[in-house]
């Protein structure tokens, strides 16, 4: 349901009609949420972010937001983390509507890799996001993933950088999920802690506490150390199981 009499990608269109932009004039993600401030301030600086991901044809995480395939959703072209200009059809490559191979593979740090993976590990961290995405309340009950103007929290941005999941818990309050298919090491707690005072600051109201909830298949001791003083972080281990059923065969009928 909009908030305003239109919906934000609607809104994105008569701010570009609004300012004049002009083909290749560069715009940022600061002015365009400055520009809903003064005339949609009922509107979030996240749910705008989302909305230039979305309406960027060449923004790989457009593919989480319900992107139109009909090209109503086409209107920008990401040049950097903070820079847009219109899109071009006859010179800028052809919108990504759905996820490609390529787009799966996680780049993952010397300390994390390991010769082999184990066979309870997530290949990767987008297949545990997910998986996550669709099973919050696995967490803990009444979680479920925070969505408003066709925007998910799946890969939410967050001042150039996204939040593995986003969620609301049952009193309506913010959740912020960060996973890692391997090791959960100490420093994923200061990324963490950004994107939670992030949505703090831009996203949540007054009365909504936020809190995050670090997954890894294995959290280390250092990261349970850096967070035994932060009562609003909690950490979780994941393993996997698998069972089997054999299926009988059907004799051969012999018409």
């Amino acid at each position: 349901m909009s908030i305003y009499e239109k919906p934000v990608r609607l809104l994105m269109k008569n701010f570009v009609d609004n300012l004049n932009i002009a083909k290749g004039q560069i715009i940022t993600r600061e002015q365009v949420i400055s520009w809903f401030k003064t005339n949609y301030p009922k509107i979030k600086a996240g749910t705008i972010a989302a909305h230039l991901i979305k309406m960027s044809v060449n923004a790989p995480s457009r593919v989480h937001y319900n992107v139109s395939p009909v090209g109503e959703d086409d209107l920008f072209y990401q040049m950097d983390s903070s820079r847009f200009r219109l899109y071009d059809a006859d010179r800028d490559p052809s919108p990504i509507y759905e996820k490609t191979q390529a787009e799966k593979v996680e780049i993952t740090s010397s300390e994390e890799l390991e010769e082999e993976r184990p066979s309870t590990e997530f290949a990767y961290e987008s297949d545990l996001r997910n998986f996550l995405s669709k099973n919050l309340t696995m967490i803990e009950p009444g979680l479920r993933l925070y969505e408003e103007e066709g925007i998910s929290g799946v890969e939410f941005p967050v001042g150039g950088r996204f939040i593995d999941i986003l969620a609301v818990d049952k009193h309506n309050n913010y959740v912020v999920i960060e996973l890692k298919v391997s090791r959960g090491y100490d420093r994923v707690i200061g990324q963490l802690l950004r994107y939670v005072g992030w949505i703090e600051v831009n996203q949540a109201e007054p009365s909504q506490r936020v809190r995050g909830i670090i997954i890894a298949r294995e959290i280390s001791s250092d990261l349970r150390l850096a967070t035994l003083k932060i009562p609003d972080v909690e950490l979780y281990e994941y393993e996997l199981s698998i069972s089997l059923r054999k299926v009988k065969r059907e004799a051969n009928t012999v018409s």
